[in-house]
């Protein structure tokens, strides 16, 4: 027996995903998670149909008889609801579909799939606009944080055609803003959950210098040569590397339980902490087969999401590292004020697998908290329709 249900295909940055109306999905338990409305809740409802719907779990890792790619980028959902909240627009909650277990993850958000909500919404007739750059804003129900999202929309959708070129995207598309108004502390409740700019960490019975931040995400920051890598590896090559997986992965079991994420290694979140693996400027060959110069990028990295070294940076990883770089002595401020060219702003070049990803994070010098980070991204929807859901 198939179920369907209304549904659209939407890409939001370099990620992918399936996005549904709250009202087409299962209802909720009660609420019993304050200002977030799916915490506490029995999601297992949502849970059958998502990994449904996305071909989960997969020995293969293919995701063939679903929606989902293969990857982590591909594998994500996103459930969108007029928002009752004063001033605000929509209601989303980010799913992460694991691709070869039967399980899905809500203890994060997803940076870039977060520029799609409001094309999405736009479509589904849970907003509307005029014409014009607007600004709409969101709340995000995993992290209990607000995002504002500038785009354009025209004759009632949001504008599609632009020149601006987003690394790991084909062509050009309008440009969209995500604006974090208060990113720290988005599950740890602090910018620096222990306290500390850089810290020392053990994985694998070897002690390793990181810095644990969490602006829009929890991220843990290790220099590539403590993990055994150069920072400029493509992702395949990473993923191929058996040692440095093991150790990066210990490393972030560690972190998440020194974060607060977790009482104990096993308990570990998937979807954070997330792991950067990070080195100066380096000439780098990209996945197009072109190459970074040294000078074009004030940091490379190399982002480790659900076990797999990410194609570009994910979007919530990008706007921590640029609130990294800001804050004195962690790993990016280092390396950015022993680099012969340091940021002159707020903006902060990212190196990646894809290309020059921009971020920008602004901190308050007299209490030291960083008060906004953002980042542009382009969104497309692909399909609307019925996705099919085998019982």
């Amino acid at each position: 027996m198939t179920r369907w249900i209304d549904a659209a295909f939407v890409r939001g940055g370099t990620s992918k995903g399936v996005f549904f109306r709250a009202d087409d999905l299962p209802p909720l338990a009660d609420d019993t998670g304050g200002d977030d409305p799916s915490a506490g809740r029995d999601r297992s409802a949502w849970d059958a149909i998502f990994t449904a719907v996305m071909g989960s779990p997969d020995a293969f890792g293919r995701q063939l008889d679903g929606m989902g790619g293969g990857i982590s980028s591909l594998s994500k959902v996103m459930v969108v609801s007029a928002s009752e909240r004063p001033g605000v627009d929509l209601d989303y909650t980010f799913a992460q579909v694991e691709i070869t277990e039967a399980t899905v993850d809500y203890s994060g958000n997803c940076g870039n799939l977060s520029s799609g909500v409001v094309p999405f919404g736009l479509l589904a007739g849970l907003i509307d606009a005029g014409d014009g750059w607007h600004v709409f804003r969101l709340f995000n129900t995993n992290t209990g944080k607000l995002v504002d999202v500038g785009l354009t929309v025209e004759g009632g959708q949001a504008a599609v055609d632009g020149d601006f070129t987003l690394p790991g995207v084909r062509g050009t598309g309008a440009p969209i803003e995500l604006i974090y108004p208060d990113p720290a502390g988005s599950r740890t409740g602090a910018l620096l959950p222990t306290g500390k700019a850089s810290e020392s960490i053990d994985a694998d019975g070897i002690m390793f210098d990181a810095t644990l931040i969490d602006a829009t995400l929890p991220l843990v920051i290790v220099p590539a040569a403590a993990v055994g890598l150069n920072g400029d590896e493509l992702p395949e090559r990473i993923d191929a590397d058996g040692p440095a997986m093991r150790v990066i992965d210990d490393l972030r079991r560690n972190a998440a339980v020194r974060m607060g994420l977790s009482e104990t290694r096993e308990t570990a979140p998937q979807v954070v902490p997330k792991v950067a693996v990070v080195t100066p400027p380096t000439p780098t060959r990209l996945l197009d087969e072109t190459t970074l110069a040294a000078e074009d990028a004030d940091i490379v990295v190399r982002v480790i999401s659900m076990g797999q070294a990410h194609r570009a940076v994910p979007g919530t990883a990008a706007m921590c590292l640029a609130a990294a770089a800001l804050v004195p002595d962690t790993i990016v401020n280092l390396i950015l004020t022993r680099s012969e060219r340091p940021p002159a702003g707020p903006e902060l070049r990212i190196g990646t697998p894809s290309g020059v990803v921009t971020a920008a994070a602004v901190r308050d010098e007299n209490t030291g908290s960083v008060t906004a980070a953002s980042l542009f991204r382009t969104a497309r929807v692909l399909m609307r329709g019925q996705v099919a859901v085998p019982d």
